[in-house]
């Protein structure tokens, strides 16, 4: 059986997060999803919890971090290609996301990022392994 993982996200508004990602054209598992939490399903190996601040209390004793000061962590999607990474960051700022950094484009390698409405930093790539290999070997 493949390894999975689930990201828990606090949320402030788990409605607002919800409509977001629909927006951008992701599901949620319904049997993982009720009105504290949403089970986002990226693949089927691959799922973010997006947990109310009052639920994701219930997994810490430690403070939550403010993702719009913080970072605390940048999560990373990857995308079949130049094109489609601009796609989904594109449709994540008219659904409401912010921009988070400049884009990075090393020809071989590119990526864009934005912050949902919860600002936890997301960063989706585009890379070409065998022109990476490539530069690496030639030593740039």
């Amino acid at each position: 059986m493949a390894q999975m993982i689930f990201v828990n996200l606090p949320v402030k508004d788990l409605e607002t997060s919800k409509a977001f990602w629909s927006k951008l054209g992701y599901s949620f598992n319904p049997q993982f999803t009720d009105e504290n939490a949403a089970c986002l399903v990226f693949s089927d190996t691959i799922f973010a919890m997006l947990l109310t601040e009052a639920r994701f209390k219930d997994f810490t004793k430690k403070d939550i971090a403010d993702a719009a000061t913080t970072t605390e962590t940048i999560l990373a999607l990857s995308a079949e290609s130049r094109e489609k990474v601009d796609e989904l960051v594109d449709a994540a700022l008219a659904a409401g996301g912010s921009p988070a950094n400049d884009p990075m484009d090393y020809g071989f390698m590119y990526n864009r990022s934005f912050q949902d409405p919860d600002h936890h930093m997301w960063e989706v790539a585009w890379m070409d392994v065998e022109a990476m290999q490539q530069a690496m070997a030639e030593g740039e």
